[in-house]
């Protein structure tokens, strides 16, 4: 099968030329959609209106904390894929996110009768979202309830590492906040989704005790102070505790034999704990043990080629945080080439979505096949 996708980037810092240099490399003709990352440095308002101006299709895409394309890991410009005319693209704006409810519900509706119409065909969900909202978790989990049976990978849209506003494109020339962007794309070439996280649960078990899910707190551990039960656990001090140690030492929640992390960001002067994801009372957690980073992610996209041989790409949403590791341990080159002798396109995220739940330091995919 002869899949319809063309991949472009610009380094430009101009985002005039950028936008320019990104559609000559796509030759519009023929163009269902296009998905693109940026970085968040251009002047969005021209950018915005310049990708209206270049392009009559669908235009979807965020800010980033750093894009992922042919070189591997990217720190500037502009990068993304046109879809041709095997892919049918609908893409949805959910705005202001507190009132996420009624505008799932309509998609969902929406999205039924196209599934009745074209019922032979694949699906996939790609959700781009506002990632310092702290909305994440509400949004995915309804979204999937409601939609039923698409499969859905997303990412939280970033600022590199500034937390100070991250931005969605609306597809009609403006960046906004307190939003999200859900697209659906049909496609008749095979499509698979997954993730991949380095870390698995230690043999260290907390019960989280009191929380604020909507503040993303852990209040107490074990009936405890929670930095303190979780300092202790790691055998160090409460001062001791730094984002290194945090990103070496996640939290991981279970579901079945699956592993699904949860970051923490911060301890706070009361002795919580601040997270990148929404954590409730009640549940069981134990601290990550890292594996090989690298040989856990070559190992994952030999599992994708056993369902999909040849990828003609692979979308994806890498954590922030994955990054900061590697870069802190010499692997960036390593695991970017990775990524280019895999086809993967995408961004640094604050944060992933893997069908219901939002994720953090781990890697969601979506593969296509060629």
């Amino acid at each position: 099968m002869n899949v319809q996708l063309k991949y472009a980037s610009s380094e430009s810092p101009d985002p005039g030329k950028a936008v320019a240099e990104f559609a000559s490399q796509l030759n519009q003709e023929g163009l269902d959609s296009v998905i693109f990352f940026c970085s968040p440095d251009y002047d969005l308002e021209v950018l915005g209106r310049e990708l209206k101006n270049a392009f009559s299709c669908q235009c979807i895409g965020c800010t980033s904390s750093g894009q992922i394309g042919k070189q591997g890991f990217q720190h500037s410009g502009i990068l993304g894929l046109g879809l041709g005319k095997n892919f049918r693209t609908r893409s949805f704006m959910i705005q202001p996110l507190m009132n996420y409810g009624a505008t799932v519900a309509d998609i969902a509706e929406k999205l039924r009768h196209d599934t009745e119409a074209r019922p032979n065909l694949q699906r996939f969900g790609l959700l781009l979202v506002d990632g310092l909202s702290m909305a994440e978790e509400r949004l995915i989990a309804n979204l999937y309830q409601q939609i039923g049976n698409i499969p859905i990978v997303g990412g939280s849209a970033g600022d590199d590492l500034r937390f100070d506003k991250t931005y969605v494109y609306d597809g009609n020339g403006q960046f906004i906040s307190d939003a999200a962007v859900f697209a659906v794309i049909e496609t008749s070439a095979p499509v698979t989704i997954f993730k991949v996280q380095h870390f698995e649960a230690s043999e260290v078990e907390l019960v989280i005790t009191e929380a604020d899910p909507e503040k993303r707190l852990i209040l107490e551990i074990n009936g405890e102070p929670a930095a303190q039960v979780y300092a202790e656990a790691l055998g160090i001090s409460v001062q001791e505790l730094t984002p290194t140690v945090f990103s070496r030492n996640p939290l991981v929640l279970s579901f079945g034999d699956e592993p699904y992390i949860r970051s923490i960001l911060k301890w706070n002067p009361d002795l919580s704990l601040t997270c990148y994801c929404a954590i409730e009372a009640g549940l069981i957690v134990a601290i990550g043990k890292a594996k090989d980073p690298v040989q856990t992610f070559e190992q994952a996209f030999v599992r994708v080629r056993e369902t999909i041989p040849q990828p003609a790409v692979i979308l994806g949403c890498d954590c922030i945080l994955r990054r900061l590791q590697f870069e802190q341990e010499g692997l960036e080159q390593q695991i970017g080439d990775i990524m280019v002798q895999n086809r993967v396109v995408g961004f640094s995220t604050y944060g992933e979505q893997y069908n219901g739940l939002h994720v953090n330091q781990t890697f969601t995919g979506i593969a296509i096949g060629g």
